[in-house]
């Protein structure tokens, strides 16, 4: 079924301004690379610019099979979702572009970036290992919503007499 067959239980499509409030106000998605095989996916925390960018922050151990995949990669995906009940949830899908930050960039978006939430232990191995700025360059958006009961299980007034 399509979103807008959808619509009849109560979800709609969410517009760019009530995307880019969502994703202000959110810290972890979730990163969809391709590969040769299944695309590989990875839970991770961004940080929304409020405008057209994610920055994302990977620990590099040894090796970094999401860091040599991300290197690759022309187009990825991210996945921001919220869901606090069955009839109350938001969904945004991006696709668009990553790459890393250069050198020269990367100080001042650290400073402005603010991860609200992020795993303590990424908080406390990226000051002991070595890290890598990357910005998601968002090229195409989509947003759908639920917000309340479905038509026909909202309470009626009679009900509240």
């Amino acid at each position: 079924m399509t979103v807008d067959g959808l619509s009849d239980y109560g979800m709609t499509r969410m517009d760019d301004d009530e995307i880019s409030g969502f994703l202000s106000s959110q810290s972890v998605g979730v990163l969809g690379l391709p590969t040769d095989d299944v695309p590989v996916m990875r839970p991770m925390s961004f940080w929304f610019d409020g405008e057209s960018c994610l920055y994302i922050v990977y620990v590099l151990g040894h090796s970094s099979r999401k860091a040599e995949l991300t290197d690759r990669t022309d187009v990825a995906r991210f996945l921001v979702y919220r869901a606090d009940t069955p009839f109350n949830w938001m969904s945004v899908l991006l696709t668009g572009t990553i790459a890393d930050v250069p050198e020269s960039e990367r100080d001042a978006i650290l400073d402005e970036m603010e991860l609200r939430w992020r795993p303590d232990v990424f908080e406390q191995a990226s000051t002991e290992s070595k890290t890598k700025l990357y910005r998601f360059q968002i090229d195409d958006q989509t947003g759908v919503k639920h917000l309340g009961l479905p038509p026909g299980l909202e309470p009626s007034d009679e009900s509240s007499n």
